[in-house]
């Protein structure tokens, strides 16, 4: 989404009306997750992707309907077996989209949503997608959500103050799906619903990039690096010894730091610059590197991955070194070393791969296996995904 928002900016400053369609819940095998966006200009031009070309013509036509009439309308689309050139998914899942006029008038605070995301200020988007068509809650009604403040109304004080609570605590964790109140502002998930009146707010939330940090400025270190930038992670790589550690070598990084691993990761710890997404890979081999900074790093309750590279011999002395500096077995469990899923891999860039793809799966809970060896859904559910909500005026 924050990519589609930079890119129609030019047409919102230019004064013009565009259709946005953004994917609000998935269930099952959807091929992208909620906060997926596509937008469709004037001239009909094309930002962004909700579902990698199953459905994308019919939500192209629902976009410029909404921007010609002005009306919002959620969409759901599933698997279309009556008629095979009815747009659904190929794939066996359901999605829903939310699809909305966008300009100066409908979402004047884009620009200040636009300001932070530039930034890396956190902000989230609250969007009632269903819900009655008038008063409080209101289709397409927005509240903007930042740390120390909030913007727009979705036209009752208590749904303001009900939501942006809720939407702070999902911003912090960069979380993004559908929350469900009723118009007094009660949320009802994991509640019987409302009589009558539930809303449905869509909260996307754009929090600032999660971090990889790389530890040991050498050749696997520049591919582990560039593979991180692509899928999305802020990039430090650090190492003590200067001759190495130069931005040169590493174009992919954000940033170079020259410094004793174990203190750089324990400093950015104690500023609060690591959070429960940030993945640690320690690719030195040296033990007067790893030890401490591995010691470090695993006493960190808030790391979502820690790996090291090495062959298993060495392993197994780090692991008798890290011992006699303390760490608990329950401590060790928590890192993947030697780093990496079981791909062969023999180059740096191979082993990147092997690297990006234990990050993931333990980011998603997959289980490393070839799919042909595996059954059921293809895509890990969320409780939410198991249980899409069927909010009236869906098509």
């Amino acid at each position: 989404m924050r990519d589609v928002l930079r890119a129609v900016y030019p047409w919102y400053r230019a004064g013009e009306s565009f259709g946005l369609a953004t994917v609000v819940s998935t269930f099952r095998s959807a091929p992208r997750r909620p906060g997926a966006a596509m937008a469709v200009s004037a001239s009909g031009t094309v930002v962004g992707s909700v579902s990698g070309g199953c459905v994308e013509g019919a939500v192209y036509e629902e976009a410029e309907a909404a921007r010609l009439s002005g009306r919002p309308v959620l969409r759901s689309y599933g698997v279309s077996d009556d008629d095979a050139f009815e747009a659904g998914l190929t794939c066996g899942g359901t999605i829903q989209i939310f699809v909305e006029p966008v300009s100066g008038r409908t979402f004047p605070e884009l620009p200040d949503v636009l300001a932070s995301l530039n930034t890396g200020e956190p902000v989230a988007v609250a969007t009632v997608v269903a819900g009655p068509g008038e008063g409080p809650g209101a289709l397409g009604s927005r509240l903007v959500v930042w740390p120390d403040r909030v913007s727009g109304t979705l036209a009752s004080a208590a749904l303001d103050r009900a939501v942006g609570l809720d939407v702070r605590g999902l911003l912090e964790h960069g979380t993004t799906g559908l929350r469900h109140y009723d118009p007094a502002g009660r949320c009802l998930d994991g509640e019987e619903p409302a009589e009558a009146g539930e809303l449905a707010v869509f909260v996307g939330s754009f929090a600032p990039q999660p971090r990889m940090l790389v530890f040991g400025a050498i050749d696997f270190a520049a591919a582990v690096a560039e593979l991180g930038a692509f899928l999305g992670y802020r990039v430090t790589v650090c190492d003590a010894r200067a001759v190495f550690a130069t931005a040169s070598r590493f174009p992919y990084a954000d940033e170079v730091v020259v410094r004793w691993p174990h203190e750089y990761l324990a400093e950015e710890a104690a500023a609060g610059r690591i959070d429960g997404r940030t993945v640690v890979a320690v690719l030195t081999h040296d033990h007067k590197f790893d030890v401490p900074l591995l010691a470090t790093a695993l006493r960190l309750p808030q790391l979502a991955y820690v790996g090291a590279l090495g062959s298993r011999r060495t392993h197994r002395e780090r692991l008798d070194r890290l011992r006699e500096v303390g760490l608990a077995e329950s401590e060790l469990a928590r890192m993947s070393a030697p780093a990496g899923l079981d791909l062969g891999a023999r180059t740096p860039q191979e082993t990147a791969v092997s690297v990006a793809a234990e990050i993931i799966a333990a980011r998603w809970g997959g289980s490393g296996r070839p799919l042909t060896r595996t059954e059921g859904p293809i895509h890990a559910t969320t409780a939410a995904e198991e249980h899409p909500p069927a909010p009236a005026g869906t098509g």
